[in-house]
């Protein structure tokens, strides 16, 4: 379908005809069109564009436009092996070179690569830099049908970010071994440091940068202090997903192995069909893990942030932590893979004063980092961290916060937690101050525990044993519960007023920035749960819905098991074959004719003429 027409199909060239034609959309989002144009038109281009912002156009048009075969870096096996089938699916003759190939498939693809029978090869970096790659590259090149460079994924070059990959570095010689071929770099969440640090390593300083919003409007962003966070993750999947959407698949993200294993064994305990996925299981456990998460409805995968990148399942409808990530990149990184298709998603956190600490110390610790760079490292992951936290504690809208930090500005979006119940604040000065004295009279020995006790002026052993009821911060608290003493350390230790000593059986210590508080110089105000009023929780469930009304169920539903039973006997997950969306505009929309349904968003002219007659006979039988 590329220019010089390899499949023989059409050998289109116009941008909005390959849109429409090939992939079935009838028009282009934001600055698509125009990335396409430049990169078609033989421009280098860096996009920073949000998950499910329509980034695999962005290079799969120009790839058709131009003569020759492109090849993407891609990093991962799965997402290779997804786009290949959809694009395949389009009639786009595509196919990829990686590790997951027996020894016939890698020399069948290299001989279509060699004979210029493919528009479009994914190529894992590594496997790119190979002498025998570079050379079949050289080939191309100097038959005039090296079509193109796509580096998906780009911030995988960083070596700040946690996805880092060494081979990435060594795509920087692309320009200086084929000069005059287009390279396009992609990701789905830069900050303007790892931006900087793309452009410098790939050497695309006169590269034009397209930098779309960040903003994901159809997902919901929703963060709760923990309070028996399994529970709390339970009452979230079933009173604010399942009554809106029926079978939906999710994503749940933990930090340890043993908490994916163990949540995941309770969500099944409760009747929800969940999976657990991490490094540390088998590799064959892993693949039938994400191929069932893949290709079956209603999947629950709990997972470490092993799994998601590259995973380009358009029905999430939910990501849920249950322990802090390690930025504000992560988590819009990882909550970006919920509702790809457009329809309503979730993104709910569960977070406490502990998460900050553990992330703390795996900062502290630096593992496999360079003594030389350790310094760096650990000012810009505490920083980054630091920067989570305060959306975490944020008491105006989340996706203010969340925009404001990739630079971009936005109005309150009406349809996060703190915009749909607005948190009261309290002003803590005097609390946190009687908390420090007690830190520091105490000898900064002690745990929240034991502070709290004394503060509340409770005679136990262990406060008797110390003649800790003999200090001038005995009692003083004992007008605040609890509760809310626990709350105040938690918000001093986010603030880092205090540390936490885990050689020392959890003692907190006071830190320096701590002296202002102390001496009256500055107030401190904390962030309390919203009250759970009846009209937040009406609100809150109308707005969710968000689905077409009207929407014929039983339609839909046959239409789904139709898809099911198709993509399974074409062995390729169900959203290869439509969108979730795009069953919902065709049982919508009932079309009676070919005509009509090629109108239907999502349907192409290859998947109109193997599919179409099929949908029209469903259609006309629930009439």
């Amino acid at each position: 379908m590329s220019a010089n027409g390899p499949n023989g199909l059409c050998g289109l060239r116009s941008a909005r005809d390959t849109l429409a034609h090939v992939f079935g959309y009838d028009a282009f989002r934001g600055e698509q069109q125009t990335i396409i144009e430049h990169v078609a038109a033989g421009g280098d281009a860096l996009v920073l564009m949000p998950t499910g912002g329509g980034k695999s156009l962005c290079y799969q048009i120009p790839a058709l436009m131009r003569l020759g075969t492109a090849i993407i870096v891609s990093p991962l096996i799965a997402l290779m092996h997804d786009q290949v089938s959809a694009l395949k699916e389009a009639g786009v003759a595509a196919d990829c070179l990686n590790s997951s190939l027996g020894f016939d498939a890698a020399r069948d693809t290299e001989r279509a690569l060699y004979t210029g029978k493919l528009d479009l090869l994914y190529v894992a970096p590594e496997r790119l830099m190979t002498p025998r790659f570079l050379d079949q590259l050289d080939h191309l090149r100097d038959t005039g049908r090296l079509a193109l460079f796509a580096i998906d994924e780009a911030h995988c070059v960083s070596q700040w970010g946690h996805d880092f990959r060494p081979e990435y570095l060594q795509l920087s010689i692309l320009p200086e071994r084929y000069p005059g071929i287009p390279r396009i770099a992609l990701t789905a969440t830069a900050d303007r440091q790892t931006r900087d640090e793309i452009i410098q390593r790939l050497h695309l300083t006169g590269a034009r940068c397209f930098i779309a919003s960040f903003d994901r409007p159809n997902i919901r962003y929703t963060i709760v202090e923990k309070d028996d966070p399994r529970r709390q993750l339970l009452h979230f999947i079933r009173e604010d997903i399942y009554p809106h959407f029926s079978r939906a698949a999710g994503i749940v993200y933990c930090l340890s192995r043993r908490k994916v294993e163990e949540t995941a064994a309770w969500l099944e305990e409760q009747g929800i069909t969940a999976l657990p996925y991490h490094a540390g299981l088998p590799t064959e456990t892993r693949s039938a893990h994400q191929n069932r998460f893949l290709r079956e409805d209603g999947i629950v995968m709990v997972a470490t942030i092993a799994f998601g990148m590259g995973i380009d399942k358009p029905d999430v409808r939910f990501v849920a932590h249950l322990d802090l990530p390690r930025s504000i990149e992560s988590y819009y990184q990882e909550t970006g893979r919920a509702g790809r298709d457009g329809l309503p998603a979730q993104a709910w956190m569960a977070w406490s004063a502990q998460d900050i600490v553990n992330q703390r110390r795996m900062i502290d610790a630096g593992d496999g980092v360079d003594d030389r760079d350790y310094e760096t490292y650990r000012r810009l992951a505490r920083n980054r961290l630091d920067a989570l936290v305060g959306l975490a504690e944020a008491t105006t809208c989340r996706r203010q916060h969340l925009l404001a930090y990739f630079g971009e500005e936005a109005a309150p979006c009406g349809n996060c937690d703190n915009c749909l119940e607005p948190p009261q604040t309290w002003d803590a000065t005097e609390a946190a101050r009687k908390a420090l004295s007690c830190v520091y009279r105490t000898g900064q020995r002690f745990g929240t525990g034991h502070l709290i006790d004394v503060l509340r002026g409770e005679v136990t052993d262990k406060v008797q044993e110390r003649g800790h009821d003999r200090l001038s911060t005995f009692g003083i608290g004992n007008d605040l519960d609890e509760k809310r003493w626990r709350m105040v350390f938690r918000q001093l230790i986010a603030h880092e007023l205090v540390n936490v000593d885990h050689e020392r059986y959890n003692a907190l210590t006071l830190t320096d920035d701590a002296r202002p508080l102390l001496r009256g110089e500055v107030s401190f105000t904390v962030r309390l749960s919203p009250e759970k009023t009846r009209k937040a929780k009406t609100r809150r469930k109308a707005n969710m819905q968000g689905i077409p009304g009207g929407l014929p169920g039983t339609l839909f539903d046959r239409l789904r098991t139709w898809r099911a039973s198709t993509a399974q006997e074409r062995n390729v997950p169900a959203y290869v074959i439509f969108h979730d969306a795009t069953l919902r505009d065709i049982a919508l929309a009932r079309p009676a004719t070919l005509n009509e349904l090629r109108q239907i968003s999502g349907v192409g002219d290859r998947k109109l003429e193997a599919y179409g007659e099929e949908i029209l006979k469903i259609v006309a039988e629930c009439g």
